[in-house]
């Protein structure tokens, strides 16, 4: 009997990504944006036939509606699921009194990095977003940090400043920048990377393990020296996790 297909989404506010997997193997991956629908059409357009679809979104509910129903035209046999934040899967605890008002991202990619590490650990999500969320060593959440992003930074400045334009684009750095561009650019990367050194000295002792998720990930993590484990699927992975906990119910 052929392995079956599961296609996984991680739904953000702006944009997703999506895998395809049969078994255990990944066998198309791709993103999307909300307000491109023809941007959907490479997921749309794969002849698989998965038995299962598992979402993971923190996107609008008027949003999660049109995928669903985009889902459930394209391949209306399959089983579709959406991800929720928890009070505890498996030993990870939630911190959070009403724990759906957690972003299930942010839930997931810890629970994927759970899987792998028994220590206290920090996961820092680089995306839209700039999440850090502490774990302690017997899976309970310490707490958490939600930051503008690099691109939101941007946008920001560009908002509500008038003087602030530039049209070239320097890389993101940390010397202090010689132009408004880089002093833009470079302002960004140190709040970004100031921030998770900040987060990680009020950790203090022991101090964590350090991982790395989201678009923007490889940039900070080599902002900061190359420290840390890069793991770009933690929330597909904290997903597979998660649905394998509901399975065995």
């Amino acid at each position: 009997m052929s392995a079956l297909h599961c296609l996984q989404l991680d739904m953000g506010n702006s944009s997703a990504k999506w895998r395809l997997l049969r078994g255990a193997q990944v066998i198309a991956r791709g993103q999307f944006r909300h307000d491109a629908p023809q941007t959907l059409d490479a997921l749309l357009e794969q002849p698989a036939q998965p038995a299962q679809i598992w979402i993971a979104s923190v996107s609008s509910e008027a949003t999660e509606d049109a995928v669903r129903r985009l889902l459930e035209q394209r391949w209306p046999s399959a089983a579709i699921w959406f991800a929720r934040s928890e009070a505890r899967s498996g030993d990870l605890q939630n911190s959070y009194a009403q724990p759906l008002r957690m972003g299930v991202d942010r839930w997931l990619a810890m629970l994927g990095t759970r899987q792998q590490c028994a220590e206290r650990f920090v996961v820092v999500d680089a995306g839209s977003a700039l999440t850090i969320d502490l774990v302690a060593a017997d899976g309970r959440h310490e707490g958490g940090y939600i930051i503008p992003g690099a691109a939101l930074m941007e946008r920001a400045l560009l908002l509500d400043t008038d003087r602030v334009r530039f049209a070239e684009q320097p890389v993101y750095a940390l010397p202090p920048g010689q132009s408004t561009a880089e002093a833009v650019r470079h302002g960004i990367a140190l709040a970004q990377a100031g921030a998770v050194l900040l987060a990680l000295r009020e950790a203090a002792d022991p101090a964590p393990e350090l991982f790395f998720c989201g678009g923007a990930a490889p940039t900070l993590q080599a902002l900061l020296g190359g420290v840390g484990t890069l793991r770009p699927d933690l929330v597909f992975e904290g997903l597979e996790v998660l649905a394998s906990m509901r399975r065995a119910e």
